[in-house]
């Protein structure tokens, strides 16, 4: 019953705002997912690739093609399975790698900034229209009358879509700026990554003993 009012006291409003906070709720769900993956396997996958790759190079190239599924791995792929590359090309491969794994990484961020920006706008219209329903029921002439007591209360209800429009902004503002933190913590550790392996690759480049994983598709 208590959300059957809530809805009727949004009135129109309530419809976007429901489609918003449902929408937002199995984003933020899919990008929990995701960050929880990535952030539980990938420094094992990781550690396990940089120690193994300079001794064994097809070991280190298959547990990356087991986890082809995280970012890291497919940035790693990209560049260890370019044909006997020059440390400049590995780098590019790399780099260019990094470029395309940017947008998984900030999926969904421009939804979130859209519902972030629209809620409170569409709670502040709800308010505008409740308003305009309110005083448009009390007559010039009955100012002080019974229909003012409707009128406070067409108020109240009023701000309840306002209040309604916030409380999904902040919840989804919440987690994208969570999100948006995750990401740039992903980046700095790719980066990290990338150059250890960058370092190992050009060290066996220099000494001629370029892995033979390195050489084929």
């Amino acid at each position: 019953m208590a959300a059957i009012k809530w809805f009727q006291d949004c009135g129109i409003v309530a419809w976007p705002l429901l489609a918003f906070s449902i929408m937002a709720l199995a984003l933020i769900a899919e990008r929990c997912v995701f960050w929880y993956q990535v952030n539980r396997r990938q420094r094992r996958v990781v550690r396990e690739v940089l120690k193994t790759y300079p001794y064994d190079p097809n070991a280190a190239l298959n547990g990356l093609k087991r986890n082809a599924d995280l970012p890291i791995a497919r940035i790693f792929l990209e560049a260890l399975e370019l044909q006997r590359p020059s440390p400049e090309k590995f780098r590019l491969a790399m780099d260019s790698a990094i470029q395309a794994e940017i947008p998984i990484l900030k999926r969904f961020n421009t939804i979130f900034d859209t519902i972030i920006s629209i809620s409170p706008l569409l709670g502040l219209l709800g308010t505008v229209l409740g308003l305009i329903t309110a005083f448009g029921s009390l007559s010039l002439g009955d100012v002080g009358g019974t229909k003012a007591v409707g009128v406070t209360a067409g108020i109240s209800e009023a701000l309840v879509s306002t209040a309604t429009g916030l409380v999904v902004a902040l919840f989804t503002l919440l987690f994208s700026n969570s999100f948006r933190g995750l990401y740039l913590r992903e980046i700095a550790r790719v980066q990290e990554y990338g150059g250890q392996l960058e370092l190992l690759y050009i060290e066996q480049h220099e000494q001629g003993e370029v892995p033979y994983a390195a050489t084929h598709r």
